[in-house]
């Protein structure tokens, strides 16, 4: 054809020879044939493609099969091994070399031109004495549920903790008694307080049996007494036993502010304190335990509404204040030298209430600084108290009585 150039025809492969076609290959050696275009890579001249591959022993280790590796190691590991006899010989222990022990000398002092002391080098004793720290206490182990179930309080009875309170409680011959645990040491603390024979016959226990029945975090001083709650005293009764003033708490539910309020009364010489029979702090532990045996030197009363407390200690001739941070006048300068006082305190966050507040016949304050808000209730309560009897009532002259008619 004209424009195209003619093909030419395709040269003939030469024959394979016999070592690349494999012609007279014996079975399972050699190479196998190649197919398609013949491998670029030639034999050497002196290659010997049908050699017999060399025994096993004289192959290098890293080319012999895996069975033959392990059978070599195998029977290596079976040849018997020489032990090196064992001779046993005495102990000798070695003699301790007993070094008496120098203290390095302190530099003496030189005098300094400003007049401190300084050593040689112009530094002080720079020696700090090595403080060891006590090893923690052991841990004692958890008390088992059937512990906890023997030791659980029955109905209508408390645990009281805590050696004074346990003291008051014990000398309290209004208290019934049910079961009291001391310690080694809570006894003989106890028994400086108050003198044995007792009213109870104490059990020894240990510190870890307190766990079964009272918290983790509860002072118990090793000594607890299992009791049960005071009855509540009439507001009457309460009057006519004592001339001091009289707390009246509106819904003051922490006992240990209940309890500190009963310590604060106790010292300055309350009457009583009334409380609710609701919303109001029960007697516990932890509230004898605040009150360090205050719980039984001041009575509490307990009634239904506080209103009709406040307007029956009116009606016995009190004059009942109310503390408020919005109180006109101070407590000092509100309180009557004519008649006794009686003082409402409010809830800790939210004060007293409404009814409570207009039932009173006077709202005071403390004198605080201005930045500070309000103060917590039983330490209000304790400084009211104080300024309420550092201004002592007015003796009332007595009346003599009338004659009737004859």
């Amino acid at each position: 054809m004209a424009g195209r150039a003619s093909r030419l025809p395709r040269a003939e492969a030469p024959p394979r020879s016999d070592a690349r076609q494999g012609a007279e290959r014996p079975s399972g050696f050699g190479p196998r044939p190649l197919k398609g275009k013949p491998h670029r890579h030639k034999l050497p001249a002196d290659a010997r493609p049908f050699a017999s591959p060399p025994p096993p022993e004289d192959r290098p280790r890293s080319e012999r099969p895996k069975v033959e590796r392990a059978a070599a190691e195998r029977q290596k590991a079976d040849r018997p091994r020489t032990k090196r006899p064992f001779t046993e010989q005495p102990f000798t222990e070695r003699p301790r070399i007993e070094r008496p022990r120098t203290e390095r000398p302190a530099p003496e002092a030189e005098a300094d031109p400003r007049g401190k002391g300084r050593d040689r080098r112009g530094l002080g004793d720079t020696r700090v004495p090595r403080q060891i720290e006590a090893p923690p206490p052991p841990r004692e182990p958890r008390p088992s549920q059937a512990a906890i179930q023997r030791d659980a309080p029955p109905p209508n009875t408390l645990w009281l903790h805590g050696i004074h309170a346990v003291a008051a409680a014990m000398a309290n011959p209004r208290r019934r008694l049910k079961r009291l645990f001391l310690t080694v040491d809570a006894e003989a603390a106890l028994t400086a307080q108050l003198p044995q024979p007792w009213r109870i016959t104490p059990e020894r226990v240990e510190r870890n049996r307190f766990q079964t029945f009272l918290n983790e975090d509860a002072v118990h001083q090793g000594a607890a007494l299992l009791t049960e709650p005071l009855a509540p005293i009439p507001l009457e009764e309460a009057l006519a036993a004592s001339p001091g003033p009289v707390l009246l708490l509106d819904q003051v539910t922490d006992p240990r502010n209940v309890g500190a309020i009963l310590r604060s009364a106790a010292a300055f010489g309350a009457a009583c304190v009334v409380m609710q029979d609701r919303n109001a702090a029960p007697e516990t532990g932890a509230l004898a335990r605040a009150a360090s045996g205050a719980l039984e030197l001041v009575p509490i009363a307990r009634e239904v509404n506080l209103s009709r407390a406040i307007v029956a200690l009116q009606k016995a001739g009190f004059w009942v204040l109310g503390l408020a941070g919005d109180g006109k006048r101070t407590l000092a300068e509100a309180v009557p030298r004519d008649r006794r006082t009686a003082l409402v305190l409010g809830a800790e966050d939210s004060g007293m209430r409404r009814l409570q507040r207009e039932t009173c016949d006077e709202l005071v304050r403390l004198p605080i600084a201005p930045g500070v808000e309000s103060l917590n209730v039983a330490a209000a309560a304790a400084v009211a108290l104080y300024e309420i009897i550092r201004v002592p009532p007015e003796p009332q002259p007595e009346r003599e009585p009338q004659e009737g008619p004859a």
